[in-house]
């Protein structure tokens, strides 16, 4: 039996895709389904590739297309110059293995199926955060009976680390930093593994190139749909690699021990110029903080164990776990 039921609530993406290929080759994760998200891309393209990568990695998972736009804001541009201008870094995409589009909206199919399973579902969510809001709105009883929530998403200036879209912000929260705000107000058990962890975590190009020579198919799809994203960040990062978002909050799920965290709530700045930033109370700060003291804590992934991280992705795709 499965440890993990999962509700994978992606942007397709690069590193969407190298997550979803991680979840469906671990043996402790059972998929569920994918609900897509406005993001790296349109609706429209997010829902797609979500479509081709359950067809081509884990077939007979449903998907569902959720928020094409922010609770309360315009949709972003797509990140072409990042994901490729179709979002999956300009490799083929193949429409005969696209999966079957689930009839119901995101929030809804995250609703029904977290009441089938009480207490077992895992919703491991790597984009902006709108279809989890949404289903916090239609169905405020469903936060009890989710097992957890794993973002990746924001940063909390751990040696230094500010946000990768503006100084104060990390892209899936500035999507939407209304929805974030109340995701991380729910009473559900939530985990943030940020930038803090995930640009710490780096794929050089050596083991990328190992992970095609070893990794059979699974190894040649990560390294063809991670070419024109390693290019992204020797551009803008001077990195011969790619850091590893997405796929540690799913080794986040697999592995917590790889992780340092703190406890404490948190809050997302709505508006002004930091809109998107999240800031923690830690749970050891005494100080009365009003617009904090009545949320619950969440989980805060501050440091990681980078080579632990690398070889739970590599044994998993190389099919040695």
């Amino acid at each position: 039996m499965s440890k993990h039921k999962v509700i994978y609530d992606t942007d397709p993406g690069v590193d969407d895709a190298m997550a979803l290929v991680f979840q469906a080759l671990h043996p402790d994760i059972e998929l569920l389904g994918l609900t897509s998200v406005f993001g790296n891309a349109t609706i429209e393209t997010t829902t797609r590739n979500a479509r081709f990568l359950a067809g081509r990695f884990a077939p007979g998972v449903p998907v569902a297309q959720g928020a094409a736009a922010p609770l309360k804001r315009a949709a972003p541009e797509p990140l072409a110059w990042i994901h490729g201008d179709n979002g999956l870094g300009n490799i083929a995409i193949e429409a005969s293995v696209e999966a079957a589009l689930d009839s119901r909206p995101a929030h809804r199919f995250i609703i029904d199926t977290v009441r089938a399973h009480p207490g077992e579902v895992t919703l491991i969510a790597v984009g902006p955060l709108t279809n989890l809001a949404l289903a916090l709105a239609d169905d405020p009883q469903i936060a009890p009976l989710v097992k957890q929530v794993v973002i990746m998403g924001g940063a909390f200036g751990t040696d230094a680390v500010l946000g990768n879209v503006t100084p104060a912000a990390e892209a899936n929260i500035l999507g939407d930093p209304d929805a974030a705000d109340i995701v991380f107000g729910a009473p559900w058990p939530v985990a943030i593994v940020g930038l803090d962890v995930t640009q710490r975590t780096i794929m050089s190009h050596d083991y990328l190139a190992s992970l095609r020579d070893r990794g059979g198919a699974a190894g040649q799809f990560v390294w063809d749909v991670s070419r024109h994203y390693e290019a992204f960040h020797e551009q803008s990062a001077q990195l011969k690699g790619i850091y590893v978002h997405d796929s540690s909050a799913v080794t986040y799920v697999l592995a917590p021990h790889l992780y340092t965290t703190r406890t404490g709530p948190v809050r997302v700045l709505t508006d002004g110029i930091a809109v998107g930033q999240t800031i923690q109370k830690p749970s050891t700060m005494p100080v009365p903080a009003p617009d904090w003291d009545n949320r619950p804590e969440s989980t805060v992934c501050l440091d990681v164990d980078v080579a632990g991280m690398l070889a739970l992705y590599e044994r998993t795709i190389c099919g040695t776990l």
